[in-house]
C-alpha cells in the first residue's frame, strides 16, 4: 500500500491532501498562520493517521524533485526566493518547509513550470515564475480530472488552466498531457491581492521592490483605496484572465477547455464572464477535485505523490516528465545576471 501526502501552503490556509493506494484518506486544511506557528503539531496531525510513504511538501517557486534531507540552505534560498532579513510574502514559510524536511517524514521538493524540459527554453527566458510548485500540482489534478471524465490517457488532454487565487491570478498551459508555458502570478494579470505582472515604468518609479510588495496593488487594494472603482477593479480582473487564456491557446491550439481554479473561481460572476468572453476558444468548467476540504494544490500535490512512488497515477507523472526536472528558477534570466540575483538572495557565488 502507498500512503501519498500532498501539501498545499497558501496565503490564507496551508492544506493536507492524503491517497491509500489511490484513495482519498486525508483531507484537512489549516489557517497558515496557525501551521506555521506551530510546525511540530501539524506533523503531528499529518502522520496520526498513519506514516506517509512519500510527501510533496511546499516548495514555493520550487525545486527539481529533491528529497528534504538532501536539501541546503541553498537550495531552500532558490525555492522560496527570500533574503535572510526578508520578511514579506507567507511569512516564515521557509522555516517551516526546512522544519517538516527534519521532522523525519520523506518529503520531497517538487518542481515548478520553468524546471520542465516540456517548455521551450525560448519561453523561459527573463522569467522565474512560469507558474511555482503549487501551480503545477492544480495542472496535475486537472489532468486527472479531464481523464477521468473523458475516459482517456493523460496524452489525450490538453486545456488551459487559469488559478484565480487569494491573492495571485496564474495560468499554465498543457497540451497532450505536458505543460508547455505558463504565466505566474506576479508575472501574469492583476490578482486578487497582487498587482501581477509590474510596467516597468512602475518599477523604476517605485524604487525598490521588496517581496511584500508583490502582495498588494490587486483588486483589494483598489476596492480599500477607491471604492468607487469597485466596477473598473472587477473589469481588470476578469479581462486579465481572460486574456491570460488567449496568451496560452498561443502555446496550446490543441486547448478547447478553459478549468478555473482557486478561491475566486466560485465567483459567478466571473465564471459567466469568462464562459461568454471564451466561448470560441472551448468551454469554460470549475475544478472540481475529489477532496471536500483540502484546495486543489494539495489534492495534485498528493496525485504527484502518488505517481513518483509507482502508484495509480504514475503514467500521468511519466508523461509529465518529472523526474527529468532540471536547473533553477534563476538559470535564464538575462536582464539581470544570475550572479546578481543570487547576491540580491544572501547567496556566495556558484563559480
Amino acid at each position: 500500500m502507498i500512503r501519498a501526502v500532498g501539501i498545499d501552503p497558501g496565503t490564507v490556509s496551508i492544506d493536507v491532501c492524503g491517497l491509500l493506494d489511490g484513495e482519498l484518506y486525508l483531507d484537512r486544511s489549516w489557517p497558515t498562520a496557525e501551521a506555521l506557528g506551530d510546525p511540530a503539531r501539524f506533523v503531528r496531525e499529518l502522520t496520526a493517521p498513519g506514516q506517509p510513504d512519500i510527501v510533496a511538501g511546499p516548495s514555493g517557486y520550487a525545486l527539481p524533485l529533491i528529497p528534504s534531507g538532501a536539501a541546503t540552505d541553498t537550495d531552500l534560498r532558490l525555492a522560496f526566493l527570500a533574503a535572510p532579513e526578508e520578511t514579506g510574502g507567507i511569512g516564515g514559510l521557509r522555516h517551516f518547509a526546512r522544519q517538516l524536511g527534519s521532522s523525519g517524514i520523506p518529503m520531497v521538493y517538487t518542481p515548478g513550470v520553468i524546471h520542465l524540459d516540456t517548455v521551450p527554453e525560448h519561453r523561459k527566458l527573463n522569467r522565474v515564475d512560469l507558474g511555482t510548485a503549487d501551480k503545477l500540482a492544480v495542472a496535475v489534478l486537472g489532468i486527472h480530472q479531464e481523464c477521468e471524465r473523458q475516459n482517456c490517457a493523460p496524452e489525450q488532454t490538453s486545456f488551459i488552466l487559469v488559478e484565480l487565487g487569494g491573492a495571485f491570478t496564474a495560468a499554465v498551459a498543457v497540451a497532450y498531457g505536458q505543460l508547455v508555458d505558463g504565466i505566474g502570478g506576479t508575472s501574469g494579470p492583476i490578482g486578487w491581492r497582487s498587482a501581477g505582472a509590474l510596467d516597468g515604468e512602475v518599477a523604476f518609479l517605485a524604487g525598490h521592490i521588496s517581496k511584500a510588495a508583490l502582495f498588494q496593488g490587486g483588486v483589494s487594494t483598489l476596492l480599500e483605496r477607491a471604492p468607487s472603482m469597485a466596477i473598473a477593479a472587477r473589469e481588470a480582473y476578469a479581462e486579465g484572465a481572460m486574456k491570460a487564456v488567449r496568451q496560452l491557446h498561443q502555446s496550446a491550439p490543441s486547448a478547447q477547455d478553459i478549468l478555473l481554479s482557486g478561491r475566486y473561481s466560485f465567483d459567478d460572476a466571473i465564471v459567466n464572464r469568462l464562459t461568454r468572453d471564451l466561448a470560441d476558444i472551448g468551454s469554460v468548467r470549475r475544478m472540481t477535485g475529489f477532496a471536500a476540504h483540502a484546495k486543489q494544490g494539495a489534492q495534485g500535490a498528493a496525485l504527484m505523490a502518488d505517481g513518483l512512488a509507482g502508484g495509480r497515477n504514475a503514467a500521468l507523472i511519466d508523461r509529465l516528465r518529472l523526474r527529468h526536472a532540471n536547473g533553477t528558477v534563476l538559470d535564464h534570466l538575462i536582464f539581470v545576471s544570475r550572479e546578481a540575483a543570487r547576491q540580491r538572495l544572501g547567496l556566495v557565488s556558484d563559480g
